[in-house]
């Protein structure tokens, strides 16, 4: 039963607390920069259509590809800046558009009704895969 009286947290209460947030806030940082900082320099980015490699290019250098497909299905992939994205696609829900720009390994962009995939693949400068993340 509970008298209505607040309790006062004690002394070592509150230096536990400060220091597991002080662990969670220094990990977070050292992730944080770990993932920006020259990554992309090891990475390259691989476009499959209906399962085949089309094209295998570069990260850290800027290029647009056009992949071209059955029936007029166009993608229009674009690497810029250390991420890639696609720009322009000919499938109606243009999802693969919507997905936004990726820049880390495993990361990948998919488009079903054209059958295209763009993947990141390779090492971070850290030496580790998109597996061990």
């Amino acid at each position: 039963m509970s008298d209505g009286k607040a309790t006062i947290p004690k002394r070592g209460d509150l230096l536990l607390i400060g220091g597991l947030i002080a662990v969670g806030l220094a990990l977070t940082a050292f992730v944080l920069l770990s993932r920006m900082s020259g990554q992309s320099e090891n990475l390259t980015v691989v476009i499959r259509q209906d399962g085949e490699v089309v094209a295998t290019l570069p990260l850290d250098e800027d290029a647009v590809y056009t992949v071209q497909g059955e029936e007029d299905a166009v993608n229009r992939v674009v690497i810029e800046n250390g991420a890639v994205y696609i720009e322009e696609a000919s499938c109606p829900d243009r999802l693969c558009v919507k997905q936004g720009k990726i820049r880390y390994a495993g990361d990948s962009l998919i488009c079903l009704p054209n059958r295209v995939v763009v993947e990141i693949t390779g090492q971070d400068e850290l030496g580790l895969d998109a597996v061990a993340k």
